[in-house]
């Protein structure tokens, strides 16, 4: 009989046996006779435990991790693979942890001897990164998948204290550090206030001596206002004793005008106001003229300024203008380069076409030169053939054929159409020389061979250009001569 099974949200049924190929993965199914049918939990497990490695350096150190792995959901390749490979065992039996123990020791002692200890140390999340992506490669294989990797704090082996000198180190470098600080910052406070006093000092003495310049120029105007008002006491005051004599001369001479002196001296007095008043009144007019000059220096320099803007502008505007006026030559220039260099290519197509034209007519007419050779060479082979191989037969045929006789005799009949020779015979009569008692000695017949042959030489040299032998030679005459 059938029953219906069906899973709890966390697990997969897994069916093998009658009408089906392998296995079927699935959350409900109606499991018929001769099948088999269990189950398995995909949620996932903590494998805690400790990795016993070392680094490039041969130092040994414990690194403590927590991993959480388990099936692969939703993916039916990885559930088969865990269905066929693990899902008979407890994923919490002693198989199963060190099956996944084996894998991450393996990857992390492997990529720990690869890493110095301050490279693990610095790097921890580079190096769990690096742990997580070979284990999940090797995990692939069984269908699991890590959901969760933490690496604790790495532990020093007993008598391999790194860890503990590190945090040593470190902390004598943290306190070494401060008392740095402390040094550099009590340094600069000591030099921002050496600083600070010595800047309060060069103000100070600058303004200072600003302030005896000022006082200076002050007392100055003062002492010129001194001068001034000096001048006019000792004018009133000459005028006075001289008015006190006159006043004091004309007293004993009449008391009577006693009375128009005052008046005078009055007079005099009023006028001497007026005269301080007349002072004060030019050096007020002065301090208005500087004012004024201030003023028209500050509206000039203003207006100067204005001007060398609007210049300013006016250049760039010239600039501007003349660079558009340069940029447009470019162009035309460019312009102009391309379409010769356009023409340039034309012409050179035009003669690389004709080129091609003459290579193509040459190599025609070498093709026709070569199939005519080589029918005249089949000519001549059949000729040769057909003359049974005698190619001096061959070639009195060919020669008689072409008529090269007949052209010989004719150039030869015309070479020498025209000439007149003159041929002389010279002899020695048939005398013989006589030595030694007997007939002709044969060395003596060879120079007297050479001897016969001058004569006629020597005619023919004068007959052709008129020159006659030397005198110590010999002179030619006729008497030797036989036509």
């Amino acid at each position: 009989m059938a029953w219906y099974k069906v899973a709890k949200p966390t697990e997969y049924l897994v069916i093998t046996g009658f009408g089906i190929d392998e296995i079927k993965i699935t959350k409900k199914a109606w499991v018929l006779p001769c099948q088999y049918c269990t189950k398995f939990d995909v949620s996932p497990v903590n494998y805690t435990f400790e990795v016993n490695a070392m680094s490039s350096e041969k130092l040994s150190f414990l690194l403590p991790a927590v991993f959480t792995i388990g099936p692969r959901a939703n993916d039916d390749e990885s559930l088969m693979k865990y269905a066929k490979l693990l899902s008979p065992h407890d994923r919490n039996s002693r198989h199963v942890k060190e099956l996944v123990q084996g894998i991450i020791e393996g990857e992390t002692r492997v990529l720990a001897a690869s890493m110095t200890m301050e490279e693990v140390f610095k790097g921890t999340k580079e190096f769990k990164e690096e742990v997580f992506s070979k284990v999940q490669l090797e995990l692939n294989q069984f269908g699991l998948w890590i959901y969760n990797a933490n690496i604790k704090q790495l532990v020093d082996v007993p008598g391999h204290e790194y860890f503990s000198y590190m945090s040593q180190k470190v902390q004598s470098e943290a306190a070494n550090q401060a008392k740095a600080d402390t040094a550099e910052a009590k340094r600069k406070g000591d030099t921002g206030a050496k600083e600070s006093a010595a800047l309060t000092e060069q103000n100070v003495a600058r303004i200072e001596k600003e302030t005896k310049i000022i006082a200076l120029q002050r007392k100055q105007e003062i002492d010129l206002e001194a001068k001034s008002l000096q001048t006019t006491l000792d004018v009133f005051n000459r005028k006075k004793d001289e008015e006190v004599a006159r006043a004091n001369a004309e007293l004993l001479i009449a008391k009577a005008k006693l009375a128009q002196q005052s008046q005078v001296a009055e007079v005099e007095a009023k006028k001497s106001v007026e005269l301080r008043t007349a002072d004060l009144q030019r050096e007020l007019e002065l301090k208005n003229a500087l004012t004024q000059k201030e003023k028209l220096k500050a509206e000039y320099l203003s207006k100067a300024s204005v001007e060398y803007d609007i210049k300013v502008q006016e250049a760039n505007a010239e600039f501007y203008r003349k660079q558009k006026a340069a940029e447009a030559v470019l162009y035309e220039k460019e312009k102009a380069a391309e379409a010769q260099r356009m023409n340039a290519e034309a012409a050179l197509y035009t003669r690389q076409q004709v080129v091609t034209g003459e290579l193509f007519a040459k190599q025609k007419e070498a093709e026709g030169m070569m199939a005519l050779a080589h029918a005249q060479g089949v000519y001549v082979k059949t000729m040769l053939d057909a003359f049974g191989g005698d190619y001096n037969a061959m070639r009195d045929y060919l020669m008689i054929n072409n008529g090269m006789y007949q052209d010989i005799a004719k150039t030869n009949a015309s070479a020498v159409a025209g000439l007149k020779p003159n041929i002389s015979v010279w002899t020695n009569g048939g005398q013989t020389l006589e030595g030694s008692g007997q007939g002709t000695n044969s060395a003596m017949k060879e120079i007297a061979g050479v001897y016969q042959m001058l004569p006629p030489l020597l005619k023919t040299v004068q007959e052709q250009t008129g020159m006659n032998p030397p005198s110590w030679l010999g002179t030619l005459t006729d008497s030797n001569t036989k036509n």
